[in-house]
């Protein structure tokens, strides 16, 4: 097995996903993720800190896409609109050919309370971080909080409809539908 073989990340994600269609993910061990991938334990531990990491990684590049697009729309922007227009900027990054792969990490994260609190914890990390970008631009606090947290929720609501979706719409339409949703509630 090769010590830094390129990919390597990739490689330990695809083979998770296979072995967790076919044996369920308690019945999944890491030795048998590394020995999928053709890769060793230790390598699998440089990539990922635990086997429930190997279905989140990525979230960085995530939150980095909705906080570069949130930070670039203009000022004058309300704070809702602007936290929309940076989450719906990962409709580039979460695309049809992401669609079914999407699907089955859910579909996982979605069988094991375990999991469904790392996404929650994860999902609060980005909410957090939404929130800062809006104080940055002089949004107050409660409103910012309150901006942030109801992005997300659209965001979950959006995608656990997108991830649903045999292909007919692409995520920033789920959004733009859950945004709707929101305003109706509020309303």
């Amino acid at each position: 097995m090769g010590r830094w073989q390129p990919g390597a990340q990739g490689r330990l994600q695809h083979a998770a996903m296979e072995l967790i269609a076919e044996r369920g993910y308690d019945r999944v061990t890491v030795a048998e993720i590394a020995e999928r991938a053709g890769l060793t334990e230790r390598t699998f531990f440089r990539h990922f800190t635990d086997k429930r990491e190997v279905l989140f990684a990525g979230q960085e590049q995530f939150h980095a896409v909705i906080l570069e697009a949130l930070a670039a729309t203009p000022v004058e922007m309300d704070a809702l609109a602007a936290v929309v227009a940076g989450i719906a900027a990962t409709g580039r990054w979460l695309d049809d050919e992401r669609r079914p792969s999407s699907r089955a990490r859910q579909a996982v994260i979605d069988a094991h309370p375990d999991l469904q609190e790392r996404e929650l914890i994860k999902l609060t990390r980005v909410s957090t971080a939404i929130a800062e970008v809006l104080r940055r631009r002089g949004v107050p606090d409660g409103e910012a909080a309150l901006a942030a947290d109801a992005g997300i929720a659209a965001f979950r609501l959006a995608f656990t409809a997108w991830v649903a979706d045999p292909g007919e719409h692409d995520l920033p339409w789920h959004l733009d539908a859950a945004v709707e949703a929101l305003r109706r509630v509020v309303a």
